[in-house]
């Protein structure tokens, strides 16, 4: 028998960073954001011994111990280890699991989170635990933020579980998923205009995030007035959704962006700021760096009839840009005989 898994990756519209502590316990924080069809994807093969074995394509590493005790977190695979500790407990048997996803970490579409939702919803199908969505967000959230110390926000754990576009509210004591009702129209205008760009650049977004909470610690003005700002405009950003101003949904994206370069002087570089400033000259009507900034994709909103041509000169720049679909599913696991 095979347990298989898969978590979608998202995309944020508006919002991120107001998902980070401590910002979230003192003033709550909102996201808006979608999920679309690349995906984390896993597999468990129970075994007959108490054996484990770890294979990681996106890293390219196998690791094999004779009993799940051997393992410790040593920096290889570490979220595999820190999932397979949290939720296996004293489980003596074995299991192989392999790993891989349609984006590298440091993409900025949540791809290191929905791996790990896609870990837990296998070793949850596996051992039959009773785990609600809300419950497997918060798992994957904790074994990411407090057993693994990395440095991050709470919107992609909650995306990859729940999937579709979603309106989510990070509050002190709770999270709140709010499933936008959008009609088909209003999805097909946003996978018709949107263009998501590989910029052939990866980030180490923990860095990133550390360098905003200190600023936001030490009450510095920009920072704080920053992340308030990028809240209210996520707010407008699902109102102008809801009602179809589409050339004001682009035009936030933009707005939100450059609020977002206020937070922290590593969430964008000169080249970065260069690729976007040709990206507007050349028909986006606005944009951002997806997750917490410094690489990895630009989401851009484009009138239609400039999307390609604009396509075909960010390849001339040695860019990889592509068509985005919305996934309305989350987390999906089934079993394979």
């Amino acid at each position: 028998m095979l347990i298989r898994a898969k978590a979608p990756l998202r995309i944020s519209f508006g919002g991120g960073g107001t998902d980070v502590p401590p910002f979230t316990e003192l003033e709550g924080g909102c996201v808006l954001s979608a999920t679309i069809d690349r995906y984390a994807w896993g597999t468990l093969r129970p075994r007959h011994d108490g054996g484990v074995c770890i294979e990681s394509r996106d890293f390219g590493t196998s690791l094999s111990y004779s009993s799940r005790r051997d393992m410790v977190l040593d920096g290889e695979l570490d979220l595999a280890k820190a999932a397979i500790r949290r939720l296996t407990g004293d489980y003596d048997q074995g299991f192989d699991l392999y790993l891989h996803s349609d984006a590298p970490p440091g993409s900025g579409l949540g791809s290191s989170s929905a791996m790990m939702v896609a870990m837990v919803g296998l070793l949850k199908e596996w051992k039959g635990l009773p785990l609600t969505d809300y419950e497997v967000a918060e798992t994957a959230h904790q074994i990411e933020r407090h057993d693994l110390a990395i440095a991050g926000g709470m919107q992609d754990q909650y995306a990859a579980t729940f999937g579709g576009v979603n309106f989510i509210e990070f509050r002190a004591d709770r999270v709140v998923v709010n499933s936008l009702r959008l009609g088909r129209d209003i999805l097909n205008e946003l996978e018709y205009n949107l263009l998501l760009v590989d910029t052939g650049r990866v980030r180490l977004s923990s860095n990133i995030i550390e360098d905003q909470v200190a600023r936001y610690e030490r009450r510095e003005h920009d920072s704080v007035d920053a992340l308030r700002q990028i809240k209210s405009i996520a707010i407008e950003m699902k109102d102008k959704l809801l009602h179809r101003k589409w050339d004001d949904f682009g035009r936030l994206l933009d707005e939100e962006w450059q609020q977002k370069k206020r937070m922290s002087d590593r969430i964008s570089s000169p080249e970065l700021d260069d690729l976007y400033r040709f990206a507007r000259e050349n028909g986006a009507i606005g944009g951002k760096i997806t997750g917490a900034g410094g690489g990895g994709f630009l989401l851009l909103y484009c009138g239609f009839e400039r999307k390609h041509t604009l396509a075909d000169l960010l390849r001339q720049r040695g860019c990889d840009p592509s068509e985005v679909a919305l996934e309305r599913d989350g987390l999906q696991t089934w079993r394979v005989a």
